[in-house]
């Protein structure tokens, strides 16, 4: 990889530029619906950029139910009113846990199992393994919807199991310097990360052995994502493959440097975009401390060729030619002095960063070599500047012929914005492929409480409308990146029909082609079906997250899915409305029988 050349940036992919873009406050509003109503037809004209005379015009009818359920038997569809029905009943859902439990001790497992397969399993999993999901991931193929398998397996853990497992992965064994912010230490009360989360999936730190197995079961998604479609995609979560501890001490240390190289730009009059230009040499460090204290801490090997500081060469980590403990140095404003985040790092915990870092590089080397898409899941704040910092990476060496790489960005945060505009012109500046997955996000009760109890200020928006206008924004300016050099790539993660609506018009206004593979859109498996297929049969890359797993180890998945569906099913009555129509209609029409043809 080549020498840095961009401090600034180097240090920095979701720690917002020093060019805030606030929005504006208004009352709260409720909590996102699964799919938001629309009254007419999306009618897009979209113009291809090989043909700029043909204009074809696409009319996505979201109402069109023969269209959108032509991929489901009669059983499928009576089994998505079931389901979506006992979404709404509070007591169900609340207790989904151990009414399950009970189901299986009064049914016996086998009974069990085959209820589940015909109700929430059924609905919202794919299957128990990779052979088992191949007829699903066919037939959505067969009906232009592709697939991002995710292993769903997940440890049924105790509060107290979890909290014990956070907090001894998140202490170093030597003990934090004093100067630590409270924002990046790990809390007992929020040791739980489960908590306040119902459309994510949490890791907790066991051990190596762990981590390895969870690297393997990605690299297994990898492969099967590679043997059942052309154009595949494959996420992973960051904290499966580690300590945490890591990911937090190297946050803060990316957000201290961060706001120190806004410090010393602001002095010679650079902001926003303008900061991009500026170099740091190692001469502007020397207020920090005597010219060889300075060279200890900055060696050959965190100096680009002009001097330029460079905290992270990603060859030399993973080949140990680099201590991460080196890194983990941060300017005391103070004090006046650089002073080490931690006072000393064991040869143990050395190693376990290393090994961190190793597992990403195998499965993005993985992902290319079987031509799979790697994206990489958003996670807390306290973790996130680490995450896109070193999925950022990833990118600038694996996404140079084409976007393997794609990070995730959370528009429910106030700087989502400014992580996207910086990361969008680094990518233009070195000339590599940027890849995007938008996300509205997933912790946001969570982070909100966090921040409360612990006092730092509230990283989430302030309203829902504030979080649409976000994604909206950050959406508008990745298209227009596209529009511009064709080296941008996004997936639009949204259940809501108003954000797809406005993709579509987007892509119109901005000539932009379905067959250019610029734009994808993602949905969950079992929801919001009328949004996927019409399109997909329109020729929109469109793709379902596929969980698969044994029945008894994707129940937290599937506890989830019900809590997730409450909330969607009683904001919005339109996926129910909709299966009903369709059920009418084929009631009607003779076609109680119908079996999907493909």
């Amino acid at each position: 990889m080549s020498p840095a050349h961009l401090f600034g940036v180097r240090l920095r992919s979701t720690a917002a530029a020093s060019t805030q873009h606030k929005e504006p406050k208004s009352e709260d509003a409720p909590p996102d619906p699964s799919c938001t109503v629309l009254e007419k037809p999306c009618e897009v004209e979209l113009i291809s950029r090989r043909a700029h005379t043909e204009r074809q015009r696409i009319s996505i009818d979201f109402d069109n139910t023969q269209e959108a359920y032509k991929s489901k038997d009669m059983m499928e569809l009576l089994r998505s009113l079931l389901v979506f029905k006992l979404c709404t009943i509070d007591f169900l859902v609340d207790k989904n846990k151990e009414l399950m439990d009970l189901s299986k001790k009064v049914l016996g497992q086998r009974l069990f199992e085959k209820l589940m397969k015909m109700t929430f399993y059924g609905q919202f999993v794919a299957g128990e393994d990779q052979n088992a999901i191949k007829p699903l991931i066919e037939k959505n193929q067969a009906f232009g919807v592709g697939s991002v398998l995710d292993y769903s397996v997940e440890e049924d853990l105790t509060q107290e199991e979890a909290e014990k497992k956070e907090m001894d992965s998140c202490f170093s064994c030597l003990g934090c310097m004093d100067h630590r912010e409270k924002k990046y230490k790990a809390h007992r009360q929020f040791g739980d990360r489960r908590g306040g989360v119902i459309s994510a999936r949490t890791y907790f730190y066991a051990d190596e052995a762990k981590c390895d197995h969870h690297m393997e079961t990605f690299i297994n998604c990898i492969k099967a994502s590679a043997g059942s479609s052309v154009d595949g995609f494959s996420a992973i979560k960051m904290t499966a493959l580690g300590r945490p501890q890591f990911l937090l001490q190297f946050s803060e240390v990316l957000v201290k440097w961060r706001r120190f190289f806004n410090l010393l730009a602001s002095h010679q009059g650079k902001d926003g975009m303008a900061i991009l230009e500026q170099k740091l040499e190692l001469e502007q460090l020397q207020v920090f401390g005597a010219k060889s204290d300075i060279e200890n801490w900055f060696t050959g090997e965190k100096l680009g060729s002009s001097g330029t500081i460079d905290l992270l060469d990603w060859n030399s980590l993973i080949n140990d030619t680099t201590k991460i403990s080196n890194l983990l140095v941060v300017p005391n404003m103070e004090s006046g002095h650089l002073e080490p985040l931690l006072s000393k790092f064991t040869d143990e915990e050395e190693k376990q960063m290393k090994r961190m870092l190793q597992r990403m590089d195998v499965l993005a080397k993985h992902a290319v070599e079987n031509g799979v898409r790697l994206m990489v899941d958003a996670e807390q704040t306290y973790f996130q500047p680490a995450i896109s910092r070193l999925t950022l990476e990833m990118q600038r060496i694996f996404n140079r012929e084409k976007p393997n790489i794609f990070n995730t960005y959370q528009c429910y945060l106030r700087e989502a914005y400014d992580n996207v505009s910086v990361d969008v012109e680094l990518s233009r500046r070195e000339g590599w492929y940027f890849g995007a997955k938008l996300v509205r996000g997933a912790y946001m009760y969570q982070e909100r409480s966090r921040a409360a109890e612990i006092g730092y200020e509230d990283p989430i928006n302030p309203d829902y409308e504030a979080t649409n206008r976000m994604y909206h924004k950050c959406l508008e300016y990745i298209l227009e990146e596209i529009n511009h050099n064709r080296m941008a790539n996004v997936m639009v993660a949204s259940h809501n029909e108003d954000t797809v609506k406005f993709t579509l018009e987007k892509m119109n206004e901005t000539s932009l082609s379905p067959t250019e593979n610029k734009v994808y859109f993602g949905q969950l498996l079992g929801m919001c079906d009328q949004i996927s297929f019409p399109l997909g049969q329109a020729g929109f890359p469109v793709y379902k997250y596929v969980p698969y797993g044994p029945v008894n180890e994707v129940i937290p998945y599937l506890s989830r899915r019900a809590q997730e569906n409450r909330g969607f099913m009683k904001g919005s009555q339109r996926e129910r409305s909709l299966l009903w129509k369709e059920l009418k209609r084929r009631l009607f029409s003779g076609q109680l029988l119908y079996k999907p043809v493909y």
